[in-house]
């Protein structure tokens, strides 16, 4: 019983860690237009490494729904239901489909490097599709305009994130089973 409830201390600590994480991280922005760029994917990518795929889908869930609850953990220190209701809420619900398809590629495919890339990429197209939609939705933009101002500028740098997460995630994931802090 003692390994389990162990075993479950973890891994809570742990999906609330990544959750701290996204919520320090994400109001640093830079601003590219009308949305923000932000580390919180690189975090969402980490968690999909380091986290089981529900604990890592349940960290961004929690970080979402902290800043719903109008904790000021979204952009430019924002929060609230109105954030997601907004032209960007998409992007930030985009973090959920993200989260769930990279932690489904990486938990199945961990040793396999070029799949694990193949599930951030198009994590990160669920993402920009969800967001671009509602981007589209509440400023009445064609698809072609807001792909241009919300996904256009974000594409480099989403590729670094997922170059990083691609170099760290390995690494740290070894390191922390190796000293016993990562089941």
């Amino acid at each position: 019983m003692r390994v389990r409830r162990d075993r479950t201390i973890y891994g809570l600590t742990m999906t609330a860690a990544f959750t701290a994480a996204m919520a320090l991280l994400a109001p640093w922005t830079v601003p590219l237009g009308p949305v923000p760029l932000s580390a919180c994917t690189l975090m969402v990518y980490l968690s999909a490494w380091l986290l089981t795929p529900g604990r890592a889908l349940t960290a961004v869930t929690l970080y979402v729904l902290l800043g719903a609850a109008g904790l000021p953990v979204f952009s430019g220190f924002l929060g609230g239901v109105g954030r997601l209701a907004g032209p960007t809420g998409g992007y930030i619900l985009g973090y959920l489909p993200l989260c769930a398809i990279c932690a489904l590629f990486i938990g199945r495919f961990r040793s396999r490097r070029w799949l694990c890339l193949l599930g951030m990429v198009l994590g990160t197209g669920a993402l920009y599709a969800m967001g671009t939609a509602w981007f589209c939705v509440q400023t009445g933009a064609t698809v072609g305009n807001a792909l241009v101002v919300c996904v256009l500028p974000f594409v480099a740098g989403d590729a670094v994130k997922i170059g990083a997460a691609l170099l760290l995630g390995p690494v740290l994931r070894d390191r922390l089973k190796r000293t016993g802090l990562l089941y």
